[in-house]
């Protein structure tokens, strides 16, 4: 199995990146198109477990915009051909609380789609 093959690692890193600019932006439409859209896709956040993407659309319209941050350390792997980790820590706007994001993304037809998502913050008790 190759991992990290650099055109592969390379459309991954364009993904991650188009996600961060939609989150910060609230782009829920760029949002949408980046999580795969089935009932299997699920996102768990510091207060919320949505399963299916209805879920997590709704929660995206329903939550008034993300919280602004900026990211720190990002790893991102690509296993094989069609399958790939997002990992990065981040630190909310104002404050030094570090919070931690990690994806699972699946490259499909129409491209690299997150499939699974888990956000936390340290010390968060939800």
């Amino acid at each position: 199995m190759r991992v990290n093959d650099p055109e592969l690692l390379a459309e991954m890193t364009a993904a991650f990146a188009e996600y961060e600019r939609a989150l910060m932006a609230d782009d829920l439409p760029a949002m949408d198109a980046l999580f795969h859209n089935a009932p299997t896709t699920n996102r768990f956040g510091v207060g919320e477990v949505l399963w299916g993407i209805e879920a997590i659309r709704k929660f995206r319209k329903g939550r008034g915009g993300s919280p602004q941050r900026r990211l720190g350390h990002v790893a991102i792997t690509v296993y094989g051909d069609t399958f790939a980790t997002a990992d990065a820590e981040f630190f909310r706007e104002g404050s030094d609380r570090r919070g931690r994001q990690s994806q699972a993304w699946v490259k499909f037809v129409d491209g690299w789609k997150v499939v699974s998502a888990h956000v936390s913050l340290e010390g968060a008790t939800a």
